[in-house]
């Protein structure tokens, strides 16, 4: 199949599927690009993930761009990122229209009420992939390994966000400034 399609179906899965937003949708990406079709490693989806979270704009909407570039170029990059809002853009007109006509019912309410936990276990979904592959690299838990500067740079970042209110962006300048001296002296 052509890969233009394949990124445009692909991505329209995903934006389809990831009801509560982009990081809902961060395990989905995972699945359909590192383990069902394998256009990235989980090191290349990493990356990914920490680049499409720096950028500006969503999350989801920042993967496809990135996935679709990196698979077929610049036309690639339309493909998929067209693929995952269109679904959005079609559902939230619909849901819209429903939620103007029905706001009111306790049905509605239940069904809002009931998406919350599913949402909550794929965000963690993702939390746990992303902290598996810090942790034990490429090869998740079944490494043996554990990335022992990864892993303390994590519990720092997360310690001065917690306890200092470190603001993101600075975390993230931190530790790719730790990651690099670190690689410059040889300790990675």
């Amino acid at each position: 199949m052509n890969m233009l399609l394949v990124l445009f179906l692909s991505f329209a899965e995903i934006g389809l599927l990831s009801v509560g937003g982009g990081y809902v949708a961060i395990p989905l990406i995972q699945r359909k690009m590192v383990d069902d079709i394998g256009l990235l490693t989980l090191s290349e989806f990493t990356d990914l993930v920490t680049i499409a979270e720096m950028t500006p704009g969503p999350i989801a909407l920042n993967a496809a761009t990135f996935v679709g570039l990196r698979a077929a170029g610049p036309l690639g990059a339309v493909f998929a990122t067209l693929g995952n809002i269109l679904p959005s853009v079609v559902l939230v007109s619909l849901l819209f229209m429903v939620y103007q006509r029905w706001h009111g019912l306790s049905l509605m309410q239940s069904v809002l009420a009931s998406l919350r936990p599913a949402v909550v276990a794929l965000i963690a979904s993702a939390m746990l992939s992303i902290l598996s592959a810090v942790v034990f690299g490429e090869g998740g838990m079944g490494a043996g390994e554990i990335h022992v500067i990864e892993t303390g740079l994590f519990l720092l970042a997360l310690i001065l966000l917690r306890t200092k209110k470190l603001h993101p962006i600075a975390a993230i300048v931190l530790c790719g400034a730790a990651e690099l001296l670190f690689a410059a002296i040889g300790w990675i």
